[in-house]
């Protein structure tokens, strides 16, 4: 397999990582605030840590960005970076709400290669590789055939500045919502787009996602057979964090109900 080695070394870093927050938690932390909403806790400090170290040993030459800035490396070196999240739902996490997830992502010049999202309380590990399909321990992803919008069960999540910038995401959310079968904001943009890889949900969108959330759940979602773009329809540009995933029948239609709504045309 292309990428197995760098597939099981961020396997074994996001486990080692899932064990560090499923020992905290429900045992209550202190969290620290980074802007008006943006939480982040000893637990996030710890398994980035833990993850950084574990890929420095491994991949020496390679460059590490990870949300809370433990980063190594020179970057852009040998046009390898990793993504990593440590802890993404950390606000979840900080109130209890079980539901969050670590995620590491390695791109090098061709693009995305390797993607890994762990659920440390249940113990799922998603995996991909570039041209090697997405995984869930064993299983092999594959998403939604849906081509309705009301067949549709979406998912969605707002900035942290949504409550100083008018592009905050509402107008899209409420388009969306009045056609939906369903809609979801779960707090874990991560997860939700495991959750489309994996067929749970049908499609998903955001907007100014950094790429340690976006990266990993990127190529499983397009290597489960979906589409990956930026909320206009164009190539998926993990700096603006702009993105919309889908099954392939369904993401024209999503597309075209967003871009109304934000009073745009999709290209």
């Amino acid at each position: 397999m292309t990428f197995a080695a760098e597939l099981a070394v961020a396997r074994h870093a996001a486990e080692q990582a899932g064990r560090i927050i499923a020992a905290r938690w429900d045992q209550g932390v202190t969290p620290a605030y980074k802007g008006a909403v943006d939480l982040v806790t000893e637990v996030d400090l710890a398994a980035e840590a833990k993850i950084v170290q574990t890929l420095a040993q491994s991949f020496p030459a390679d460059h590490i960005v990870a949300e809370e800035g433990s980063g190594e490396g020179t970057e852009h070196a040998g046009d390898r970076t990793w993504f990593v999240d440590p802890l993404d739902g950390t606000t979840n996490f900080a109130h209890g709400f079980p539901h969050f997830c670590v995620s590491i992502a390695l791109a090098d010049a061709q693009g995305l290669a390797v993607g890994v999202i762990h659920e440390p309380l249940r113990r799922w590990t998603f995996w991909a590789t570039r041209g090697g399909g997405a995984w869930r321990d064993g299983q092999r992803l594959q998403v939604t055939a849906v081509d309705r919008l009301d067949r549709a069960l979406l998912a969605t999540g707002f900035p942290y500045d949504r409550h100083t910038n008018p592009d905050n995401n509402l107008d899209r959310f409420g388009a969306a919502l009045t056609v939906a079968q369903g809609m979801r904001r779960a707090g874990s943009a991560a997860l939700d787009l495991a959750a489309v890889a994996a067929g749970w949900f049908d499609g998903y969108w955001e907007d100014r996602l950094k790429p340690w959330d976006l990266a990993a759940g990127a190529l499983l979602v397009a290597e489960a057979g979906g589409r990956v773009t930026d909320l206009a329809g164009g190539p998926l540009d993990l700096s603006t964090g702009r993105a919309l995933a889908a099954g392939p029948a369904l993401h024209p239609h999503l597309l075209a109900r967003l871009c109304q709504a934000n009073r745009k045309e999709p290209r």
